[in-house]
């Protein structure tokens, strides 16, 4: 009789590739490099089961480091190509990785329908408002006002928030987290690579060349208790060094407000729990920007549903099922059919 061993566990350097890792000395994706071989490892996720698909940019250079299988494909196209990976093989655990400018630029459309259709992939959005790989042009998620070798002047177009992005898309699950922050951003790719379905996580990350310190106003360590929120779901939305600020909704409308717990009367019943299955929260969440409020980060929202290569697979099943030809050749001869010849 034959008897199968079950696999040793991995330690997250054996997910790390034989290639040297060139990005900038400093650069935040060193990082997320890191985080993500923790929780493969965490997870016991299989090298042969794995699949890494990237665009062009910064962050594109993933699959070579990752001992799994992986995909550099072209500017904007990895979902597309994910797309095609996950409907071959739904047994492969697929996950995206892309920057601000490959993700929400070129590869906007891509990204769109990837989220719309609810794929069961992770994707990994890298957000350093600028375009590092071709030298420091603005991006989408680049300010009013950044000043590039394309806009020398400073831009003049409002950016785009790649969260509100990905919930105006349909996503089911959207979450941020910050490069540095290690045992957070592993928390969070846990989740995400739980959820069943389209996993959208943005994560702030420094490019320490050509946009450095663009998120220092709420991830210094001098100002992130004050600048930040950390949401969980069912917990109160509280922040600050003493845990006494929060969120509440204003009364009489829609949009939240920073408050001070037993200032103007506010005690602690006011401050607004979060449900990580309410859009519209998540939405409201997602804009909050400093000075006047914390950035949240975190799982915004998570809601299931039926995954597209589920509803896909069904589908067909179904049609086999009704249908009356036998095989491939007698279903391209049903019905209407003509030749061509003498």
């Amino acid at each position: 009789m034959s008897v199968i061993s079950p696999a040793d566990p991995l330690k997250p350097s054996d997910y790390a590739s034989d290639q040297e890792v060139r990005w900038c000395p400093g650069c935040g994706d060193y990082a997320i490099l890191k985080a993500v071989q923790k929780v493969l490892a965490d997870m016991g996720a299989r090298p042969e089961n794995t699949v890494f698909v990237s665009g062009i940019g910064c962050s594109s250079r993933f699959p070579y480091y990752m001992a799994t299988y992986g995909f550099h494909t072209i500017h904007g196209r990895a979902p597309a190509v994910a797309t095609g990976i996950k409907l071959t093989n739904p047994n492969l655990d697929v996950w995206v990785v892309t920057g601000d400018g490959d993700g929400l630029s070129i590869g906007g459309n891509h990204l769109l329908h990837t989220l719309r259709r609810n794929l069961d992939i992770q994707i990994l959005l890298f957000n350093n408002e600028i375009y590092g790989l071709t030298k420091g042009q603005y991006s989408p998620t680049s300010r009013v006002g950044t000043r590039s070798p394309s806009t020398p002047m400073g831009s003049v177009e409002r950016p785009l928030s790649a969260a509100s992005f990905a919930l105006g898309a349909g996503a089911r699950f959207v979450a941020r987290s910050v490069d540095t922050a290690q045992k957070h951003l592993v928390e969070v790719l846990k989740q995400a690579a739980a959820h069943r379905g389209a996993s959208f996580v943005e994560i702030f990350q420094n490019c320490i060349v050509y946009n450095d310190d663009v998120f220092a106003d709420f991830t210094a360590k001098a100002v992130s208790a004050d600048a930040q929120i950390h949401v969980e779901h069912g917990k109160p939305l509280t922040f600050g060094k003493d845990g006494m600020r929060g969120l509440r909704l204003i009364p009489g409308a829609i949009a939240l407000e920073a408050v001070v717990v037993g200032e103007n009367g506010i005690g602690k019943e006011d401050i607004l729990v979060h449900d990580m299955t309410n859009r519209t929260l998540a939405t409201m969440l997602a804009a909050m920007e400093p000075p006047n409020m914390p950035v949240a980060l975190g799982v915004l929202y998570c809601d299931p549903a039926e995954s597209f290569e589920e509803a896909r697979t069904a589908r067909a099943e179904g049609a086999l099922a009704h249908s009356s030809a036998s095989d491939f050749n007698d279903l391209l001869r049903r019905g209407d059919t003509w030749r061509v010849g003498p």
